[in-house]
């Protein structure tokens, strides 16, 4: 298990755990990132990812990233 922000660009990961404060993982949940979701990481610019998750792109800061562990 590594957080999302480790993850390799194009590669599809199974989301295993989201963490952080519980609004931090209420925004991500309403995002799409849950337990068991893919999610792709599109590119990395300055430190902040654009994933696709659930057939639509999402930028996501780092901070969340470090938090969504595949």
């Amino acid at each position: 298990m590594m957080p999302l922000i480790l993850a390799e660009t194009g590669e599809e990961n199974i989301i295993r755990r989201v963490g952080g404060s519980p609004e931090m993982k209420k925004h991500l949940e309403d995002l799409g990132f849950v337990a068991g979701g893919d999610v792709t990481v599109m590119n990395a610019i300055g430190g902040n990812l654009i994933v696709k998750i659930k057939g639509t792109r999402v930028a996501i800061s780092r901070e969340m990233a470090a938090k969504i562990m595949v």
